[in-house]
């Protein structure tokens, strides 16, 4: 048996294009994902390996949530196939919990994660005045013409409101997400069909039997839209803007990355890898009201963060009859809980989490490989668990 093997209980070689987002592979592919698809770099200023905590008592303490009747925090952690967790209060790491098949310094892809912190490269180009939201996307792009996205702006975007004859089905194999997946290489190709970009299948997306700008209407293919302006937008790629305009001004310890296509186009949408403790960072610099705390820098303009928070169209959201955050709102990629504290969150499939809470100083990470993508029953329960945790005293 190899090494590999003990520690994952397969080999390597057992896992490919076509099986990495399933269980137990997902385990070792969501932190190696560099060795799956194309990537591209997102460097840091300088990379340090960070020790994980020695201690981190509270994870060991009494659960008084009872959730999945877990009876500690951990074995809650364990229950819901954590693999990184990373708690911040005031600035500062008070827990943490690595699966025995993870590290501290192991990037992890963040699926839907990505749409929000794309959200943040467009908010400081907006501050500088090389985005506006209320210009139609065609300005950018006017390949666009032809598309679904003729005739929608930039803010629709952002906000999820734009109208796409499109279903976000993560198990679909033959239809049109599948296509979409395919174009990303996240799928393999399909002998008899046709190999097409991720821009090539943006651009043949069409509007939906309604118009732009009315409720809330979740797709992914938007924020994968989003990185393409933004490049087009400043004449750079998406790697080099998330360096250049987030990840060194931070003060990220680690560099991450981010999967592209076989044109080089960066999956926008959802293929940032990144380690927890650098996720948790972006958390805090969002209470920090865009100032990092390490660097010095206003990274994110204070006016976005504010906008970003108390913003958004309840009744949006409210029209697509959610099951989850029945008080909430969706703007510029991120999702608000409505509830009296103010938490806010982005969140990915198979249980990627960035829980922020501004009335307890709380930052939460939580990295997985959940085996079902969505799991509406456990993503209940890990809201509750966030929130039971930002209310417990440290």
């Amino acid at each position: 048996m190899t090494d590999f093997k003990t520690r994952f209980g397969f080999e390597r070689g057992d896992v490919n294009i076509s099986n990495w987002r399933s269980h137990p592979f997902s385990q070792w592919s969501f932190q190696n994902f560099r060795e799956m698809v194309p990537t591209s770099a997102i460097s840091c200023m300088q990379e340090v390996g960070e020790t994980e905590l020695t201690s981190s008592p509270f994870l060991d303490e009494p659960l008084q949530t009872g959730l999945a009747e877990a009876a500690t925090p951990r074995a809650f952690l364990d229950y819901a196939h954590t693999d990184a967790f990373v708690l911040m209060k005031s600035g500062r790491i008070v827990a943490e919990h690595y699966a025995p098949h993870a590290d501290v310094n192991e990037k992890h892809i963040v699926f839907s994660i990505s749409k929000s912190l794309t959200a943040i490269l467009c908010g400081i180009l907006e501050a500088q005045g090389v985005v506006d939201p209320a210009c139609p996307v065609a300005d950018y792009l006017p390949e666009a013409k032809n598309s679904a996205y003729a005739d929608c702006s930039v803010r629709d975007v952002l906000d999820m409101r734009v109208s796409l004859d499109f279903e976000e089905a993560y198990l679909d194999k033959t239809g049109a997400f599948a296509r979409y997946r395919r174009s990303t290489l996240w799928n393999p190709a399909e002998t008899g069909l046709a190999t097409e970009t991720l821009q090539e299948f943006l651009m043949s997306m069409k509007k939906a039997d309604r118009p732009h700008g009315g409720r809330f209407f979740y797709a992914s293919p938007n924020s994968d839209l989003l990185g393409l302006l933004i490049e087009r937008a400043s004449g750079k790629r998406y790697a080099d803007l998330f360096s250049e305009l987030l990840w060194k001004p931070l003060g990220a310890r680690n560099h991450a990355f981010i999967s592209v296509d076989g044109a080089g186009t960066a999956r926008a949408a959802g293929g940032v890898c990144v380690t927890a403790r650098d996720l948790a960072r972006v958390g805090q610099l969002l209470l920090d009201d865009g100032v990092s705390a390490i660097t010095g820098q206003q990274v994110i303009p204070a006016e976005w963060i504010l906008d970003m928070r108390k913003a958004g169209d309840a009744e949006a959201w409210r029209q697509a009859k959610p099951t989850f955050l029945p008080n909430g709102r969706y703007r510029s990629q991120w999702y608000q809980s409505g509830e009296a504290d103010g938490a806010f969150c982005a969140i990915g499939i198979h249980g990627q989490w960035l829980y922020v809470d501004p009335s307890s100083q709380t930052v939460i990470v939580k990295l997985s490989s959940q085996p079902n993508p969505l799991d509406d029953e456990l993503k209940q329960d890990n809201f509750a668990f966030f929130r039971a945790v930002s209310n417990a005293t440290i």
